[in-house]
């Protein structure tokens, strides 16, 4: 296929559509929210829209919805524009960083060149898409790309450059054999002819700042808030004057123009049919028969009798940190930090933080329309009583602190309780960062920037919440830097990772919510930490009692952590080293460790900002998996949060840029075996051609694969409750057709399990 080169003189010199491969599969599901329609398509009673990550489908007789994003087809996320045509039942879907997928009957093309394309250094942002017959106008930084559906490559594209300055399309369409463009200087047009991409041979048709055209019949453009029918002689202003418009569709019986929360529509002729208003604020409408569709930002696709439609998510795509318990219950919170972890992320939608109640997705009205700031960093249920929530609010304007709040099942909401402000009306101190529980249920928040009992100080605190008195006692650690993260409890220990200073903080509680005993134990850079590093970001245990210390550079591990840590002037902490090309590599030597996450089986789970997730076996020597947002459906390669749930072993990856789930193969991992599973079976190699997963092993299992014959083909020791093959025998060799056992025992032999896998090569 041909390449697309984009010359800043605006010479179209060669044409080129990119395939990726696919990055999706069964093991992947999202929890993206789709509520912010951005745009949508009618098909004979079916809505086709487009949200912020991915597309979905409803049908109106049925209320039947189904969903196509990153987990399942798609390559990216942030959609930006969508087009969809009934008539061939191809989709464009741009996105903001200018990759296109076509998504047709026969599946799903990525397309790259606009991203990849030299030459042009503005904005590749996709704009609009206008889809006519078996061609597409993509709107863009530069102006205008016409693409060829069928085909699946770009065919011409004109730059919008005078005087050395682009000019970008905010919206065009094909209509007759021209393409009509509205950008902040005017309408455009050209016929689609050998000069098209020459554009000082495009016509000006009329003067003014336009954003929105679409044709189909007849064609209408609007500014921001006038709307015109043109009818090839001079435009024809409609009757009706707009606030602000959002969006212009022309379908086979109405101009459609979206204004705010109301949506306008008049026929063909220009002639005003009637409104329809959403009671909130919308991206696009459309009409199915007589009826008025609106997409809004925050509630899906909307009808006239107010009912929401979507794939069921959370509020806002936006996600810091994840709670798991319960039955199949998740809390998410939204918040975040930046300058070195000190100052606050805030979202200008407020959303506070999502729930998730085991059958679907609620958002508190509590947070809707509230005056108060809210940076949720981290929100957890009461093991005592699950309806009682707790959240921090990290700010430093009013409203800061401990939040409590109460679950209603009836309502499916929640009520506000309480506000702990941590016994100081300063606000720029004691900033609620984490919230923690221990194993008698006591509750902690880590504290920044704490008081010193005069003033506003530099210190590191914890809050002990007492039941009785219904309110936090606050002590402040050793530790003269004011900053924490989340703490883990393990061991008797709460482990407190301490961002902008190079040190880290094991916390002894004592078991009590009493504060005056408490004991506290500093790591610092003398300890071990790299050198470069500006402080710890993260913490696990694993199943031998190391803790695995994530920085701001690098990685480090402490053996025997709960013992080792107390007595910190003996304490080294060392990094994972393992060898590349015959040289001992330090594991992770220049990356931030933003979590780290261990499973049933004691692998590690490691987010690496801008690096993706490692997959790591449980001494980290080897690479098991490495996710990336190139490779998967991950929509990020930064991860701010990890959690594993290890009845199920599926693995909840979270980003600001939204969830995905992870179906791993590690679950309830014990000295015994589980459930053992072999697959795929059969193994076709025409079909697949990896490893074989055996997952459902014991903690230590003795494997031993043998033919019909009963020749020993391969035999290993598996670790972690499952085991790939590569279907090679010990000579190396793939292993030929035939039916082949697995014979396997736990370590001390106490335990057995067989099974069988039917190989066709």
């Amino acid at each position: 296929m041909k390449k697309l080169s984009l010359i800043s003189l605006g010479i179209l010199a060669s044409l080129q559509v990119a395939n990726a491969q696919t990055i999706s599969s069964k093991k992947w599901a999202d929890l993206f929210s789709y509520n912010n329609v951005l745009a949508m398509k009618e098909d004979n009673g079916k809505i086709v829209a487009a949200a912020e990550s991915g597309v979905f489908y409803y049908t109106v007789s049925t209320g039947e919805i189904t969903k196509l994003s990153k987990a399942n087809g798609l390559h990216e996320v942030k959609i930006s524009a969508f087009d969809y045509n009934p008539q061939n039942k191809i989709g464009l879907v741009g996105y903001q960083n200018g990759s296109l997928d076509v998504i047709a009957p026969d599946g799903v093309t990525y397309v790259v060149d606009i991203p990849i394309a030299t030459g042009y250094n503005g904005s590749k942002k996709i704009n609009h898409i206008s889809i006519t017959g078996d061609l597409a106008v993509i709107s863009v930084g530069y102006g205008v790309s016409i693409f060829d559906l069928k085909k699946k490559e770009f065919k011409d594209s004109a730059f919008f450059l005078s005087g050395g300055i682009y000019e970008a399309s905010n919206e065009a369409t094909i209509f007759g054999n021209k393409v009509f463009s509205v950008t902040n200087s005017g309408l455009k047009t050209h016929e689609m002819n050998t000069t098209f991409p020459v554009f000082t041979t495009w016509v000006n048709e009329m003067a003014g700042s336009f954003k929105h055209i679409d044709s189909e019949g007849v064609l209408s453009f609007s500014s921001a808030n006038l709307a015109y029918l043109y009818n090839g002689g001079s435009p024809v202003a409609l009757s009706q004057s707009f606030t602000n418009v959002h969006d212009l569709v022309v379908n086979n019986n109405n101009i459609v123009v979206t204004d705010l929360s109301r949506v306008y529509t008049f026929n063909t002729n220009g002639t005003f049919s009637g409104n329809v208003t959403f009671g909130e604020e919308c991206n696009t409408a459309t009409t199915v028969g007589s009826s008025v569709y609106g997409g809004t930002i925050l509630s899906g696709i909307k009808n006239e009798g107010g009912n929401s439609f979507r794939p069921d998510g959370p509020y806002l795509n936006y996600a810091y940190k994840i709670s798991l318990y319960g039955e199949n219950q998740i809390l998410v919170s939204t918040g975040g930090r930046e300058a070195r972890f000190n100052t606050p992320i805030i979202n200008t939608k407020n959303p506070g933080f999502y729930y998730f109640d085991g059958a679907g997705w609620i958002h508190p009205s509590y947070f809707k329309g509230n005056s108060t700031i809210f940076n949720v960093l981290d929100v957890v249920a009461d093991p005592v009583n699950q309806n009682d929530i707790f959240f921090t609010n990290y700010t430093t304007s009013a409203g800061r602190g401990v939040y409590k709040m109460k679950y209603n099942a009836g309502s499916k909401d929640f009520t506000f309780t309480k506000n702990y402000n941590l016994g100081t009306n300063d606000l720029s101190a004691r900033r609620a960062v984490g919230l923690t529980f221990d194993d008698s249920n006591n509750l902690f928040v880590t504290i920044a920037f704490s008081s010193d009992g005069t003033a506003y100080g530099p210190f590191t605190a914890v809050g002990a919440y007492d039941r009785g008195t219904d309110d936090f006692l606050i002590r402040n650690t050793t530790q003269s830097f004011g900053v924490a993260q989340k703490a883990l409890f393990h061991d008797g220990l709460l482990w407190i990772p301490t961002p902008r200073v190079n040190n880290f903080i094991a916390y002894d509680a004592k078991n009590t919510v009493n504060t005056s005993d408490d004991k506290d134990y500093i790591l610092t850079q003398a300890n071990g930490f790299a050198t470069t590093s500006g402080g710890t970001l993260s913490v696990a245990i694993d199943k031998s009692g190391d803790a695995w210390i994530g920085g701001d550079v690098g990685l480090r591990v402490l053996p025997n952590a709960a013992s080792a840590v107390k007595t910190p002037a003996n304490v080294t902490v060392e990094p994972i080293i393992i060898e590349q090309n015959g040289l001992g590599e330090e594991l992770f030597r220049d990356g931030q460790i933003l979590q780290i996450e261990v499973d049933a089986g004691d692998h590690k789970w490691v987010s690496v900002d801008g690096g993706g997730v490692y997959y790591l076996s449980a001494d980290g020597q080897q690479t098991i998996k490495h996710f990336t947002k190139e490779n998967s459906p991950l929509p990020t390669n930064s991860i701010t949060d990890i959690k594993v749930d290890k009845k199920t072993g599926k693995v909840y990856f979270v980003s600001y840029d939204g969830i995905v789930t992870y179906q791993g193969d590690v679950a309830d991992v014990t000295s015994d075996f589980g459930n053992v599973l072999v697959y795929p079976n059969p193994v076709v190699y025409s079909n697949f051609k990896g490893k074989v997963t055996i997952k459902g092993l014991a903690e230590v299992t003795n494997i031993r694969i043998a033919d019909t014959a009963g020749n020993v083909v391969h035999s290993a020791v598996a670790r972690g409750g499952y085991y790939e093959w590569d279907l090679n025998n010990q000579r190396g060799k793939r292993v030929a057709s035939g039916i082949y056992f697995v014979l396997m025992t736990n370590e001390d032999g106490s335990d057995k399990a067989t099974a069988k896998i039917a190989v066709v090569n």
